[in-house]
This record gives C-alpha cells, structure tokens and sequence, in this order.
C-alpha cells in the first residue's frame, strides 16, 4: 500500500516539472500586458478583426443589426407574437421559444411556440414557426393535441408582413436624413 502511495506522488511530483529542474515550458510574456501595449499597436481580441457586434455598425447593420439573423425577421417575430410569454430567445442562432399561452377566451386550450430565423436576408422562406397545442383533461391534465396545418403559415405570413413593414419604415427613415 505505501509503495502504491510512493509510487502515485513519485508520478504526480514528476508532472510538475520537479525533475526537470523546475524549469517551465510556457511562452514569455515579456513585451506584453498594460504597461507594454504590442508592438504593433493594432488592436488584438478574441473576437477577430472586427470585435463583436452587438447591435451593428457600418453597412452590414441595416441588413443585419448585429445578430445572427435578419433583424427585420427577428423584431418582426417578436411583435408578432408579444402577446405571449417568451421562455427563451436567441438572437444569434435565430430561435424564439414561448412559453404556454392560455387565450382567456378558450379556457380549455393552450399553445407554444418556436419561431425558427433560418436566414440573414428578407426572405419568404426566412422564418418557420412550430406550433404546438395542449388540451385540458380532467383525469391526466395537459394533454398534447393536434394543431390546424395552416396555424403555423399563418403566423410566418403575418411575421413577414410586419418584417417588410418594418424595412420599409427603415427605409423611409433613411430618406428623411438624407
């Protein structure tokens, strides 16, 4: 048992360099830190060239907004369906989940939503929404329940609607400053 020991802390002292002369095999960081910028003077991140963008900056910020969609798609989404609660929302990989919405009017019923943003440009085929529906039941109570096949259509259409109103609003607001 002590040789097992012995033989564990000779292994573990001799990953530490112990052996080595206790030298370290890590690059020199002389040159570098707050006190002694780069060389160059060129601005270096984690980000890449061009940092990150949160809500966009220079030509690509109308198209783009900074996000990972389309930004007419994605406030569009969001107008579209406000009236019910979000659970999650994803501005970069382009996926809004509500959480279950129960219509007042229809006590028995409830829906969720996933709207998908599958694209950085205004496209008809840039947005896909998935509906699901549940029903009350008095033994088991939520229930999964099938959906009309034309709810969700409805939904992307009337999110298209609102995108293009909002680009030419944009649009519009261009030409005032000009």
């Amino acid at each position: 048992m002590t040789s097992a020991c012995l033989l564990a802390g000779l292994v573990a002292l001799g990953g530490c360099g112990l052996f080595k002369g206790g030298e370290s095999n890590y690059p020199s960081q002389e040159g570098t830190g707050p006190t002694n910028p780069n060389p160059t003077g060129e601005r270096q991140t984690i980000f890449g060239e061009g940092g990150i963008k949160l809500f966009g900056s220079g030509d690509d910020a109308k198209q783009t907004g900074g996000i990972g969609v389309n930004s007419f798609l994605w406030r569009a989404s969001l107008d579209t369906i406000s009236f019910m609660p979000l659970a999650s929302a994803d501005p970069f990989g382009g996926v809004i989940i509500t959480d279950w919405y129960q219509d007042p009017k229809t006590p028995g019923e409830r829906f969720k939503l996933t709207v998908y943003i599958m694209d950085r440009r205004l496209r008809a085929d840039g947005v896909k929404v998935a509906v699901f529906r549940q029903k009350a039941d008095a033994k088991s109570g939520w229930i999964d329940a099938p959906t009309d096949v034309s709810t969700g259509p409805k939904i992307e259409n009337a999110i298209l609607v609102r995108a293009r109103q909002l680009r030419i609003n944009s649009d519009e607001a261009g030409d005032i400053k000009k």
